[in-house]
């Protein structure tokens, strides 16, 4: 059950149930909650790319330290 869901609910089954007050808080704590969620959704999705990105330098540069050994390149 959903807190926020459920004061929508009540407000649509009737609109004098709930104060505009009360749907403006609702509204600001699921933004905020909504904010939070979406930082940590790019917080994690940097972190899986910056991984992704730095086992393919690792890779790459491994390969070139392969190709290069017995050479001065």
């Amino acid at each position: 059950m959903n807190i926020h869901i459920e004061l929508v609910k009540k407000w649509l089954a009737d609109p004098e149930s709930v104060s505009a007050e009360e749907l403006e808080e609702n509204y600001a704590k699921v933004h905020a909650a909504a904010s939070a969620a979406h930082a940590a959704h790019a917080a994690a999705y940097a972190a899986a790319n910056y991984d992704h990105r730095y086992s393919n330098a690792r890779k790459w540069v491994k390969r070139y330290e392969d190709l290069t050994k017995d050479t001065d390149a």
